[in-house]
């Protein structure tokens, strides 16, 4: 059961032995999971609840109608979710300091809000690329102190979470594992903000459950993210559900965010597959990048080169301001040349 406090000053643990208090940015809460409590009816009748829910199939606390307004996640000084687009990318892996470096400092002067990289990796195949492990980590922290932009990295491992914490700034929980109840509740107890992304052939009811995981251990800060599903199409790497922007938005009140790199494995589906995701109505877009994608160690053919991410950034700005919201790309410095056209050294034309 899930009661939801008529006001934060209320205490009501006395009553209801075991209950769990969540105390939320969209309210407060009691979660009763255990066998032994009051009936709904004898809950609901308790002075200071605004309401009593049984829970089973279904989420509540994500559920829009509990948080109609939506939720934004802060994100190193920036948020996603609200009226600005957040743009976030880097490598599939990170590899090295100049590649993970060189990367950061170029998307973050073409206006990304995010540096995301892999140092643990989980590949299809066992002999594959794994990636750098803590090393990368630190790496990937390097680079995102020197560029400014917050870290988003994947935790496998509930064990590895506690070691990670202090060197990014969003756990990324990644598709093979967003059914793993404890490495759920481990990021949940960590309260850093989670970016998970939707298994291949998970339903987006059952994709909702599982960010409930993470809030119900008191993180309120859980980003969606449609990363493609697996159909019968082998054109793509996977199949894109831009049905699942306007339909998670109805479901949930988190922040929704699209990813067409893995969503289609195709570096010229990207940028088109990015275009369409924010018209769809996604709080977000997250690339991969590398500065050279035919050396990439792992997921070259769908990493987008410099030059391309610099043009998905200018390409995005209009059809954000179309669906009404802000994607504002870097000023220009004092000779009137825009920073996004001196980035690193590159220009449009490379």
């Amino acid at each position: 059961m899930l009661v939801k406090l008529a006001d934060p000053a209320v205490s009501l643990e006395a009553s209801l032995p075991g209950a769990r208090r969540l105390d939320l940015p969209f309210g407060s809460f009691l979660a009763l999971l255990g066998p032994d409590h009051p009936s709904l009816e004898a809950v609901q009748a308790l002075p200071g609840v605004a309401w009593a829910r049984a829970t089973g199939s279904k989420p509540l606390l994500a559920a829009r109608e509990t948080f109609p307004g939506g939720s934004r996640v802060a994100l190193g000084g920036r948020e996603v979710g609200g009226g600005t687009l957040a743009l976030m990318g880097g490598p599939c892996s990170v590899e090295d300091r100049e590649q993970i470096l060189t990367t950061a400092r170029f998307i973050a002067a073409c206006g990304a809000t995010g540096l995301r990289g892999g140092a643990y990796k989980p590949r299809t195949s066992p002999y594959a690329f794994q990636g750098l492990g803590h090393a990368g980590v630190e790496l990937l922290r390097e680079a995102g102190d020197a560029s400014g932009l917050p870290v988003i990295t994947e935790v496998m491992e509930p064990g590895d979470v506690e070691a990670m914490a202090p060197l990014v700034d969003c756990f990324q929980i990644g598709a093979r594992n967003m059914s793993s109840a404890p490495l759920l509740r481990a990021v949940g107890r960590a309260g850093k903000p989670v970016l998970l992304k939707r298994g291949p052939s998970a339903t987006l009811l059952e994709f909702v459950l599982a960010a409930e995981y993470v809030l119900l251990e008191g993180n309120p800060h859980v980003i969606l993210c449609e990363r493609g599903i697996r159909t019968f199409e082998t054109a793509t790497r996977n199949t894109l559900d831009l049905n699942a922007v306007p339909v998670l938005k109805e479901l949930a009140h988190l922040p929704v965010v699209v990813d067409p790199s893995h969503g289609t494995g195709r570096r010229d589906a990207v940028i088109p597959m990015a275009r369409a995701a924010v018209a769809a109505g996604a709080d977000g877009i997250i690339v991969e990048v590398h500065p050279d994608p035919s050396k990439a160690l792992s997921d070259g053919d769908q990493s987008l080169h410099l030059h391309e991410f610099q043009r998905l950034a200018e390409e995005l700005g209009p059809v954000a301001r179309a669906v009404g919201r802000r994607f504002d790309l870097p000023r220009s410095g004092a000779d009137g040349v825009p920073y996004i056209r001196r980035a690193v050294g590159w220009g449009s034309a490379n």
